[in-house]
């Protein structure tokens, strides 16, 4: 008979809204956590580590890989996960996020938000009294990151010492999420973008001192240049969500900074693998050629998003 498992962390009770506040060890413990579900999951192996539990995930935003890695991580596991659209809850609407939080706590065991504003993802970690983890914000995706360095550990064997480069419109959620993370980790990363989209003056403070710690090299720049010596390219969409009226000026403004051969070549490396966090528009931010080749490991991302989110959940709940 399958029976609910133990899986006894140092997290258990936290939140995980941005990796600003976790320890490089802690964030290694959790990419380990990954691996470990990963190996199980290709044996076969079945586990009900969530057996008893439920998990409240609200979406603002649409989702592919969010949603599918939570329904299927956690289901899996034994627990039952309950999904809520703004159409099926008053978030922010007729009730606010505090008294949300307030009965989602009480009848829980985590939730998951993946919205719009920061701002609401931390006021129901602050009153639902139950683990919360961020599915995206406008300011940060932290599950996205993970899964990020999971496939680049996959491919290099090792994190500290290697250089990625993040090449579209550096303020995005993932730019900002694989900044920190980088910074955190002593991995080299480089932001490839026009000047009107460089990320804001808050984000490179916040990760100043990670990097000094970690021995990060963090660079901006919309020289052709900084993609120098990357290990890896990695790019999205020009046009995030709830920015769709700016897509003109995002094309005129971003085309110089596609992911193509030539971008591939400026790294000056034969070995270069490329990334994306899907959705993606193939002949926009990235050539067909680049994105179906071999240097591509998106489809790798995109499995590694629901192995490294089950890590999160088991290590938070």
């Amino acid at each position: 008979m399958i029976q609910a498992e133990k899986f006894d962390t140092p997290f258990k009770g936290r939140s995980l809204l941005t990796w600003v506040d976790y320890t490089p060890e802690e964030i290694l413990q959790i990419l380990d956590y990954a691996f470990l579900v990963k190996k199980q999951a290709h044996a076969g192996e079945v586990h009900q580590r969530f057996l008893g539990k439920t998990i409240a995930l609200i979406f603002e935003k649409r989702s592919t890989r969010t949603r599918s890695s939570f329904e299927t991580a956690f289901g899996e596991e034994g627990g039952h996960p309950v999904f809520m659209s703004t159409d099926d809850i008053q978030l922010g609407g007729k009730e606010s996020v505090k008294d949300t939080a307030r009965v989602l706590g009480r009848m829980f065991s985590a939730i998951e938000f993946r919205g719009f504003k920061q701002e609401h993802v931390q006021q129901l970690a602050e009153y639902s009294g139950i683990p919360v983890i961020n599915g995206l914000t406008d300011d940060y995706h932290p599950t996205q990151a993970l899964a990020d360095i999971m496939t680049l550990k996959e491919n290099f064997g090792t994190l500290k010492g290697l250089k990625w480069a993040f090449c579209g419109d550096g303020r995005n959620n993932v730019a900002r999420s694989l900044m920190v993370i980088s910074a955190k980790l002593g991995i080299d990363f480089a932001i490839f973008s026009p000047k009107e989209l460089f990320p804001p003056k808050d984000i490179q403070e916040i990760c100043a001192p990670f990097a000094q710690a970690s021995g990060a090299k963090i660079e901006i720049s919309d020289k052709i240049s900084v993609v120098k010596g990357a290990d890896c390219l990695y790019t999205d969409v020009w046009v995030s969500m709830g920015e769709e009226s700016l897509k003109d000026e995002r094309t005129r403004l971003l085309s110089p900074y596609q992911v193509n051969k030539d971008l591939m070549k400026a790294t000056g490396k034969t070995n270069t693998i490329f990334m994306h966090c899907l959705p993606a528009v193939i002949g926009q931010e990235v050539t067909s050629d680049i994105f179906e080749g071999p240097a591509s490991k998106v489809w790798d991302q995109a499995e590694n998003r629901k192995h490294t989110i089950k890590a999160i959940m088991l290590a938070l709940i």
